[in-house]
């Protein structure tokens, strides 16, 4: 296996990753209604520690 093709799956991996972390933002979003309706786990609003890691991490999971 060459070095580009193990950067080339590292970046693969990369641009997954982004991708499903702004999925789970987009879903975040949402309001608690429409998560439960579609099956998603409604994120607490109210939690001190979903507050830190959202100003750390940028999403609430």
């Amino acid at each position: 296996m060459s070095m580009f093709e193990s950067l080339g799956r590292f970046g693969t991996a990369i641009k997954h990753a982004h991708n499903r972390n702004r999925s789970v933002r987009a879903l975040n979003s949402l309001p608690p209604e429409i998560q439960k309706d579609i099956g998603w786990p409604v994120s607490p609003r109210n939690d001190p520690q979903v507050t830190f890691s959202a100003l750390l991490l940028g999403s609430a999971r």
